[in-house]
């Protein structure tokens, strides 16, 4: 089962594709989720990772949690289930 990875504190301007790539390089990444605001159409300012293996996941949170992209630090940890 995939490790659901929350990525926060992004700037309004990065893509989905940045973040694809940048999470890419700590392992496999199956799916990136950029979550964009029905109205205005602009990015919320966070993400969710989907990575196949745990320790590739464990891996990118140790990474990129605090890790500066875009003059934002980024704040990375497994994602909480969904409720409801």
């Amino acid at each position: 089962m995939d490790t659901r990875i929350y990525v926060g504190n992004l700037s309004k301007a990065t893509t989905q594709a940045e973040i694809n790539t940048l999470f890419a390089t700590a392992g496999a990444v199956s799916s990136c989720e950029l979550v964009m605001d029905k109205v205005s159409g602009l990015s919320k300012g966070f993400a969710f990772v989907s990575m196949p293996d745990q320790a590739e996941a464990d891996k990118a949170i140790s990474m990129f949690n605090a890790y500066s992209l875009a003059d934002s630090t980024l704040k990375v940890n497994v994602a909480k289930p969904k409720v409801g």
